[in-house]
């Protein structure tokens, strides 16, 4: 359809997951795109994928994250579209979580994209403007027991959306998009009978009878990106099946690992 013709986006995590298919549909839709990720052998096979351009970073590295979005940008001739989805996250009780680790998730899911708003948002208006989308989580709107670090970040990351969208208007509109339950690598451990096995359970908590798809959310993003949202900004946009009318994503979720764990 060419929603995207022109552009030239970065994509965050874009290695794998929801962040791999974005980079998929962004580049399907026309823009030229460069994969960020940790992982630089994933990051590869995705650039390849799409004829796009590939980034071995780490978020919480700023100046990485600054040296590589400059390049893109001068190899690209200037960047249109920010996919700020780099992120993850682990289970505890608040008390047993170890001061490192909870620095480690909130830097991840928080700092990491305020890596990429700093890089990137004067390269956006230098090149006219453009779009700027985070991805937030359900864990955000409707925390659960467990996920204390990761719901603060993801709540966070909206407030600064918000506040991003009213500092670049009218130049650069400025989303969120809140995942629910989506099958990627991160979740496969949750969902799949070789791990915890909860698949069944988070499906019958979802009112449209199913687990999320990569591509349910990159739609979304390609939707945020493209001119058919020219009129919003600083929302966030929850894509859940409507997991979240029946309460928090992973609600329960920390007993059932925790009596697993007793149990070995």
């Amino acid at each position: 359809m060419g929603l995207l013709n022109g552009h030239r986006g970065v994509v965050t995590g874009g290695g794998s997951g929801i962040g791999a298919e974005t980079c998929r549909r962004m580049a399907a839709e026309g823009a030229r795109v460069a994969v960020f990720d940790v992982n630089g052998d994933s990051a590869d096979a995705v650039a390849k994928e799409i004829d796009g351009l590939s980034y071995t970073v780490d978020v919480t590295d700023f100046d990485a994250v600054a040296a590589a979005m400059t390049d893109a940008s001068e190899r690209m001739r200037g960047l249109t579209l920010l996919y700020n989805n780099a992120g993850g996250s682990t289970l505890s009780p608040i008390h047993d979580f170890d001061v490192a680790e909870w620095r480690r998730i909130v830097e991840l899911n928080l700092t990491g994209v305020f890596h990429g708003f700093k890089a990137g948002a004067p390269l956006i208006l230098a090149s006219g403007g453009g779009s700027i989308v985070s991805t937030a989580s359900i864990s955000g709107t409707r925390p659960a027991a467990g996920e204390a670090p990761y719901s603060a970040a993801k709540a966070a990351v909206v407030a600064l959306t918000a506040s991003a969208a009213l500092e670049y208007a009218p130049s650069i509109r400025v989303n969120a998009v809140s995942p629910g339950m989506i099958r990627t690598p991160l979740t496969e451990l949750l969902l799949d009978d070789r791990g915890i096995g909860l698949e069944s359970r988070e499906q019958a908590k979802t009112p449209l009878d199913r687990i999320g798809t990569p591509g349910d959310i990159a739609d979304v993003v390609v939707f945020l990106c493209s001119d058919l949202a020219r009129f919003v900004t600083g929302q966030n946009i929850v894509a859940d099946g409507g997991m979240t009318l029946h309460g928090s994503g992973v609600d329960g979720v920390l007993d059932v690992v925790t009596e697993l764990l007793s149990d070995r």
